[in-house]
């Protein structure tokens, strides 16, 4: 069991003390106002811890406290971490950015493309090209989620069975031939869509190896990296830890709802794209990692030039999320000047943006109100770990985007 701990004064390496404490107070405010159960926050600047605090419950009915060990569904804050692994496949030469998908799961060849039409009168024509490997990367596939409710094809998807994203009761493998049997939205490689397509990664990523996801993820990533408690599921020993997930009331305030079946055991279905449960500790040195260049303590998992690769904007013409995509991010609804490169968005444009930020920031959010971000400019990794699926009217990111914007004095 790791314990994220302070490691190091915030003055000692230029963070502003007050701006810290207005951070504190305002997501405490939230916890206060009956929004948030309880959560962490913590921002590390050169690789050393400066600021780690928590706050409220991590299970309101028994009243339990969140503390530096508390475990945390990151739902879709998986997604980088599966993409680092398929990233590790690339160097070995198992794997390229520009292979199609049906090189290692046949049900993808010849994909089809809507073009019309709803339900049983759905017309589709064949695709110009293959899904390829970078498409799943960078969510330009074709791929996309049931629960949107916006096109036609999010309908096909809910009427095979993916309303929560995968077949229940399937694994990996039969959940993702389930995709591959629905039309595309878009040609590959034209829009941006978040969606399925870090399953597929997933999947992709048993193929190559040989192991299942959850094997390979722990004897290739977290166990080199010191991630103790992540993983798919929780022990009997963990599972004291875990924080109860809540969801947005119609009041404005929470209630609890069902989360990821982290309890009785390994799951039969594991999911890259938002599987994992993990502790701030271990998030620490994952994105320790990305902020190193692909290195922590004498270990290499990726060439430096590999993350560089992975933290830089893949969409076309340098477009924005914007321009170039259908669905907005998690935490930034209208996408103004933030690109996506192989796993993590990445800002390109400062100025544009909801929130005030750095050029080359990156990171992502999961479903809970996770999320972590590192900024190369400034030095500083920030991670905040709560457990609320909200409806449109929680905005904390946005905020601690600002607040945290603050601390590091220009």
């Amino acid at each position: 069991m790791g314990q994220l701990r302070q490691e190091v004064d915030p003055d000692e390496v230029g963070l502003d003390v007050k701006a810290l404490d207005r951070l504190d107070e305002t997501c405490a405010r939230y916890v206060e106002e009956g929004r948030l159960p309880g959560f962490l926050v913590a921002l590390a600047r050169g690789g050393r811890v400066a600021h780690v605090t928590t706050h409220g419950l991590r299970d309101v009915a028994a009243g339990l406290p969140v503390e530096a060990d508390t475990l945390w569904r990151i739902y879709s804050m998986t997604k980088p971490v599966t993409s680092v692994a398929a990233l590790m496949l690339v160097e070995e030469g198992r794997l390229a950015l520009d292979d199609p998908l049906d090189r290692y799961l046949p049900a993808f060849a010849n994909p089809r493309v809507y073009e019309s039409g709803e339900g049983a009168d759905v017309r589709t024509r064949p695709a110009h090209g293959p899904i390829r490997i970078r498409h799943l990367l960078t969510h330009t596939s074709g791929l996309t989620f049931a629960f949107y409710h916006s096109h036609p094809v999010d309908a096909l998807y809910r009427a095979a069975g993916l309303e929560s994203s995968v077949v229940p009761g399937t694994d990996l493998a039969e959940t993702v031939d389930v995709y591959a049997a629905q039309p595309l939205q878009f040609e590959p490689g034209t829009q941006w869509n978040y969606s399925v397509s870090t399953n597929v990664l997933g999947r992709v990523i048993e193929v190559v190896s040989g192991q299942s996801l959850d094997v390979f993820l722990a004897e290739r990533i977290f166990g080199p990296l010191g991630m103790t408690d992540a993983g798919f599921c929780v022990t009997d020993e963990q599972a004291p830890r875990l924080a109860e997930l809540y969801g947005e009331s119609d009041d404005g305030g929470i209630k609890p709802v069902p989360g990821l079946p982290l309890r009785g055991g390994r799951p039969r279905l594991l999911s890259g794209s938002g599987g994992m449960v993990a502790s701030a500790h271990d998030f620490h040195r994952f994105m320790e990692l990305l902020r190193r260049r692909g290195e922590l303590d004498g270990v290499r998992l990726l060439a430096p030039e590999t993350v560089d690769l992975m933290t830089r904007n893949h969409l076309p013409g340098g477009a924005d999320l914007r321009a170039f995509g259908s669905r907005p991010a998690h935490d930034e609804p209208n996408n103004d000047g933030v690109g996506f490169g192989l796993g993590v968005s990445v800002v390109i444009d400062p100025e544009r943006t909801v929130s005030p930020t750095s050029p080359g920031t990156y990171g992502w959010s999961g479903a809970a109100t996770t999320t972590f971000w590192v900024d190369p400019a400034r030095d500083l990794t920030v991670q905040f770990m709560t457990q609320v699926r909200p409806k449109s009217s929680l905005r904390v990111i946005p905020e601690l985007r600002r607040l945290v914007h603050d601390v590091v004095p220009n």
